[in-house]
């Protein structure tokens, strides 16, 4: 997993002749990491948005060169359930991504944690010892 928040360059080699991947999912909701992802992209790629950190404004230059696809997703439609059912079978990990465990009674603490993008990604609430 690339962190471009601890390496803001971190993505920059994989953008060298016209970009590396196929597919970039972007789950921050953060303009500079989509915008180090799309320079990472190859010509006709797919953006997968995912993260949503309010409106921001997009690389339309690149997008448009290298004839990109971007594509929207929310997590309350059908595929949540999926991706819910992954986790649970373990079949994807995303521990990586949980930067803080709070108990049910730190709730509060919680929320204000995850809507921090520069102390928290993803803070998780824990409802059993």
């Amino acid at each position: 997993m690339i962190n471009t928040g601890a390496e803001p360059e971190a993505l920059a080699a994989y953008g060298a002749d016209k970009g590396h991947f196929d597919v970039l999912y972007e789950c921050t909701g953060v303009a500079a990491a989509l915008a180090g992802g799309i320079a990472a992209l190859r010509p006709r790629g797919i953006i997968l948005q995912l993260g949503l950190g309010g409106d921001m404004t997009l690389p339309m230059m690149a997008i448009t060169a290298k004839e990109l696809e971007l594509r929207g997703s929310f997590r309350f439609h059908p595929e949540f359930a999926v991706g819910v059912g992954l986790m649970q079978k373990r079949l994807i990990d995303v521990r990586p991504l949980i930067t803080h465990t709070v108990s049910l009674d730190q709730a509060e603490t919680a929320f204000r944690l995850a809507s921090d993008r520069s102390q928290a990604m993803k803070a998780q609430i824990v409802f059993s010892g």
